[in-house]
């Protein structure tokens, strides 16, 4: 068939917005409109090249849509049935799903290939050539082909282009802080960078009972944003954040520090743990560039301290469990869904909606299909 997506054909961009030939699904695939794909950070990796996956590729990894059509041997899926795609598959079968790590599935390992699990080779097609999809999903089209292992079966009531945000940004923050970071009634929470991602951080941190939760953004907007979703304070800068936490706790640091900033760095990773506290934790959610190796922090403060530096994937998650979860908490008005998405766009105007993020005038901008 043919349908229209949205392609980086070379490092830099622009996004190219274009008809493509998509193939029917093969066993154990699904074909799906989409209704709606946030425009999350990553993809900007992709295009920058600190994430140097290969192109052309479709972006967009954040989506949900409604089944049109299933391959051969999907019996749990139809036609018409409404889904989140998880963007990292979750087969259910492997040692790490086995093991409640469903955002550690081994078919993750295929991530940055951007073809097909099932067999490696390539569904969507331009220009003569094959097209590899962003996160094995390609959410910047009207249609696209997907292994079933992305596939989360959501009931009917939810706006789609609501609902695509639990694809990544918000189950990501979320889980940064209350599955990574533990975070607990009365502790005091620190997260660094407060867009997308971060403000769910924020989300997760209030409802799981931060007493003391600081927000750190050098764009004003978010940080009154900040404030809207659940935070105690918002500041410009670790620096102040820092002088800020000392203040609260008299002296003794921050619980849990969220870094969920555009793109993360070694010295962050040093500021972050030098707010926290005894046994403390250092969630890192932000991806860096792929040929940074070194961290500026200290090792006798990680020791004499215990303290902790972790890394997150998916906010930690079981996509299967943790999505439906999110989703009543959305139902009962304890999620925070609606006020998320700042603006929304035309697939055809995706270069604006990236500008937008890029100039911080967004938390997070929504493709509307």
């Amino acid at each position: 068939m043919e349908t229209t997506a949205a392609i980086l054909w070379e490092r830099g961009g622009p996004w190219s917005v274009e008809k493509i030939e998509l193939d029917p699904p093969r066993a154990g695939e699904v074909l799906v409109e989409l209704g709606g794909s946030g425009l999350c950070h990553s993809d900007e990796h992709v295009l920058t090249g600190d994430l140097p996956w290969p192109l052309p590729m479709i972006g967009g990894h954040e989506g949900a849509g409604t089944v049109v059509e299933t391959g051969p041997g999907v019996d749990w899926l139809k036609a018409g049935d409404r889904i989140i795609f998880g963007f990292i598959p979750a087969c259910g079968r492997c040692a790490s799903c086995s093991a409640g790590m469903q955002n550690l599935c081994e078919l993750g390992q295929y991530l940055g290939d951007g073809t097909q699990i099932s067999d490696h080779t390539a569904r969507h097609h331009a220009r003569g050539q094959d097209l590899g999809l962003m996160c094995l999903l390609g959410t910047f089209a009207q249609h696209t082909v997907v292994s079933e292992a992305n596939c989360i079966k959501i009931d009917d009531d939810i706006p789609l282009d609501k609902a695509c945000l639990l694809g990544c940004g918000v189950v990501t923050g979320w889980g940064s802080a209350v599955n990574a970071g533990g975070v607990k009634a009365g502790d005091t929470v620190v997260v660094v960078g407060t867009g997308g991602i971060g403000v769910n951080a924020v989300q997760g941190a209030a409802l799981a009972g931060a007493e003391h939760l600081v927000a750190i953004d050098p764009v004003e907007f978010k940080r009154a944003k900040s404030l809207e979703f659940g935070a105690t304070h918002a500041v410009a800068t670790s620096e102040e954040a820092q002088e800020l936490v000392n203040e609260l706790t008299h002296g003794r640091g921050a619980n849990v520090v969220v870094n969920t900033m555009g793109l993360g760095t070694g010295e962050q990773i040093g500021a972050s743990l030098a707010m926290t506290a005894k046994r403390g934790t250092v969630v890192v959610t932000n991806l860096h560039e792929a040929t940074e190796t070194q961290v500026a922090m200290s090792a006798l403060d990680l020791v004499l301290m215990e303290k902790r530096v972790v890394g997150s994937l998916f906010g930690t998650a079981n996509p299967r469990l943790d999505i439906p979860r999110l989703l009543g908490l959305y139902r009962s008005g304890n999620l925070k869904l609606d006020e998320l998405a700042t603006r929304s766009y035309k697939l055809d105007d995706i270069n604006t909606g990236y500008d937008d993020m890029r100039e911080g005038r967004n938390l997070r901008g929504v493709i509307s299909f």
